[in-house]
């Protein structure tokens, strides 16, 4: 990509930026907390109307309309409904929720948070008279009893506990991480039946990173990034040296660059005090080619540079950068192939990162990610022909 075409797409992109109205709600800062948006409006023009797929190994499930629509969506529902189906996963006609709604999060949620979410929903949402999808799962399995199953193994429906010794901040972070704002929904590892591992931080597990929907989303456990920089990537998806695509990405867009000060400094508090164990050097280390530099210096060095540092906030460096290392290449790999744009904030317009699917095979995108993770210092584990052929 040239330097004035990502301009010019970065300029259209900075003006889809959505409007921020200083004076929200409180019940529609928790909607902002919990990144309702992402999940449930597959149609910007139908906000919470639902409708968005959410792939699962027997078929796709849908989100549901969450808008204040009393055929099709939460209309009917009283607070006592609305606060059951958040905190239990059951919905008002009693049917059993799909735990693709991270109600294993939202049950730690104070009951008048939970409120003030509904009174949101209820009273300034518009209605979106927009059917809900029915799921692609066929029967048997698409049947819900076995749901009441799951969650007598995996779901805890206790709220949240404040740790005493622990410092208010602290505390505020640990609430918001473990319940609205979901993180480990998509970086805690699960199991056999999808469960997460854990719902907080005294397990391990949590937050240890986990590969979602061919992303990888870090292990963020620990002192990996200072408190500044951890904020700074929260609220502008950008650091120095890195920036945020994938999924993650749409989350600052919508979600954490809206965050109150001191909540992301809380965030980042109870984040950073978790324990972690050191990362340990790779037993195999990947090897730059002399077509991957080839490839490298035709492709890549333009934005990234020769030196792979890129430019301050602008163009993320490949050197030393953390989804570059990562243990699984998941990210990188699909960033390589598929593209993938960076957060959209005020404070930074969005960029474009083109795909690169249609000009390299298997072998030669494994050739070209494994110069990069061997270059300019970087020792990451080899990427294989396998590992991008997955991904296609």
């Amino acid at each position: 990509m040239s330097r004035s075409t990502l301009a010019i797409t970065s300029l259209l992109l900075a003006l889809s930026v959505p409007a921020v109205n200083a004076q929200v709600s409180e019940g529609e800062y928790i909607a902002t907390l919990g990144d309702c948006v992402a999940c449930h409006t597959s149609n910007s023009e139908q906000p919470l109307a639902g409708g968005m797929a959410f792939p699962t190994p027997v078929g796709d499930v849908y989100s549901t309309n969450i808008s204040p629509d009393k055929t099709h969506g939460i209309g009917n529902y009283t607070l006592e409904d609305f606060i059951k189906a958040m905190r239990d996963g059951v919905a008002k006609e009693g049917h059993n929720l799909y735990p693709a709604m991270p109600y294993t999060s939202y049950a730690k949620m104070r009951d008048e948070d939970l409120e003030a979410l509904y009174r949101y929903l209820m009273d300034e949402v518009e209605p979106q008279a927009v059917a809900n999808r029915p799921t692609d799962i066929i029967w048997p399995l698409s049947m819900r009893w076995p749901l009441a199953v799951w969650k007598w193994f995996y779901h805890d429906d206790s709220q949240f506990e404040p740790d005493n010794k622990q410092s208010d901040e602290w505390n505020r972070g640990a609430y918001l991480v473990q319940g609205a704002a979901h993180c480990g929904t998509c970086h805690t590892p699960r199991g056999f039946a999808m469960q997460e591992l854990a719902l907080d931080g005294a397990n391990g597990n949590y937050l240890k990173g986990a590969e979602l929907d061919g992303w990888y989303a870090g292990d963020i456990r620990g002192d990996l990034y200072s408190q500044e920089e951890m904020v700074a990537l929260l609220k502008t998806g950008r650091s120095d040296k890195e920036a945020v695509l994938g999924p993650m990405a749409d989350v600052i867009t919508h979600s954490s660059q809206h965050f109150r000060e001191d909540d992301l400094n809380s965030i980042v508090t109870y984040v950073r005090s978790l324990s972690t164990t050191p990362v340990s050097a790779p037993t195999q280390l990947a090897q730059a080619s002399e077509s991957a530099k080839t490839d490298y210096k035709m492709y890549c060095g333009t934005c990234h540079g020769s030196d792979g540092v890129g430019r301050d906030h602008i163009i993320p460096a490949l050197a030393g950068n953390s989804t570059v290392l990562a243990d699984n290449p998941a990210s990188l790999v699909n960033i390589l192939l598929h593209g993938g744009q960076t957060a959209t904030t005020k404070a930074h317009i969005g960029y474009n990162m083109p795909a690169y699917d249609w000009k390299f095979n298997d072998q030669q995108a494994a050739d070209l990610l494994n110069y990069i993770r061997a270059s300019w210092g970087n020792q990451g584990a080899p990427v294989s022909a396998q590992n991008v052929k997955d991904q296609r």
